[in-house]
């Protein structure tokens, strides 16, 4: 699903609500909302006009309809709270849903304490938190020499690979070790974008310490940091990675925002195969503003967001329309 649209149509706004279940998941939910300017910035023009958010989200399984329903009311403290919160599952055959209520007036999710119950409702409920915690958002727009992904990272931090890439090395580390194959491939399409690099030198000081994204240069046998990448292969280099990994460790559903930034045009057609490529494994959302990205992909994988009035509309044209769409923003 590739997200087009005209700057203030809303294609940012669908990526934020997925951070902020990523956050909501992570029992971050107060902090992500103080963080991004409190309530006011996220309620539909402030919560005179939107008092609380709502948010439906329904998953086809086998045999099955599960859905997760949340009502986020404005608070005290400029905050937002849980008005409503359920989870609900629908199996064949049966004419209603059978709904899990979750409470009201909490401030995180208790998607995580059903789970940890006893009894029928808590596997729904792991299902949930599996799930969503599996649909992710990456960012790797920061490659300024504080970004985390330029940084020391501990050597265990290895299990699935950050927002913004701050555990890279580690992950790469654990590739090369667990899974060469993989890792090779990862090698041999970074040289395609940048043919100078050679390899990464993954080597932690001792056991349980850091490790740091120093790298090789075909040319020559001095070690380098990664301050010494260019921005646009440090992005490509995580973007590589996250979707050359292991098929069965790709996130259910993966969401990047503008992932052109910084690319070559090359680039730009390698990167665009590698998430054709994930799309088999994986839902993928790609917000993009790039056209020749955009070329890469066919007609029925693009959503043009517009803004009507005050609201975003998400639409799927079919090849005409939405030639004739591209052609009105071409003139």
């Amino acid at each position: 699903n590739v997200l087009i649209g005209a700057n203030g149509a809303g294609k940012s706004n669908l990526v934020s609500f997925f951070k902020m279940l990523n956050e909501m998941m992570a029992g971050r939910l107060q902090q992500y909302i103080g963080t991004t300017g409190r309530a006011q910035s996220l309620l539909h023009f402030g919560p005179k006009v939107a008092p609380q958010m709502e948010a439906c989200l329904e998953f086809d399984v086998e045999n099955a309809v599960n859905t997760y329903a949340m009502r986020l009311f404005h608070a005290a403290g400029d905050t937002l709270v849980f008005a409503d919160e359920s989870l609900s599952f629908l199996q064949a055959g049966y004419s209603k849903p059978k709904v899990v209520p979750l409470g009201a007036g909490h401030e995180e999710t208790r998607i995580g304490q059903e789970a940890e119950k006893a009894g029928p409702t808590a596997k729904v409920a792991n299902w949930f938190r599996h799930l969503l915690n599996h649909c992710r958002v990456y960012h790797f727009h920061d490659t300024s020499p504080t970004a985390r992904v330029r940084q020391y990272c501990y050597v265990g931090d290895k299990r699935w690979l950050m927002p913004d890439a701050g555990n890279m090395a580690a992950f790469l580390l654990r590739l090369r070790e667990e899974n060469a194959t993989v890792y090779q491939r990862i090698l041999s399409t970074i040289r395609l974008i940048a043919p100078f690099f050679d390899d990464f030198e993954l080597e932690p000081p001792g056991t349980g310490s850091d490790v740091i994204l120093n790298w090789r240069d075909r040319g020559s046998d001095q070690v380098f940091g990664p301050h010494q990448l260019s921005d646009g292969t440090l992005r490509a280099v995580c973007l590589v990675t996250l979707l050359m990994q292991p098929e069965n460790e790709l996130p259910d559903l993966i969401v990047v925002d503008e992932p052109e930034l910084g690319l070559h045009p090359y680039a730009l057609n390698v990167i665009a195969a590698l998430f054709k490529k994930a799309s088999h494994h994986a839902q993928v959302l790609i917000s993009t503003q790039s056209s020749s990205f955009l070329d890469s992909f066919d007609p029925e994988d693009v959503v043009v967001v517009n803004r009507e009035g005050r609201e975003s509309q998400f639409e799927r044209p079919n090849a005409e329309k939405l030639e004739a769409w591209l052609d009105g923003r071409r003139g």
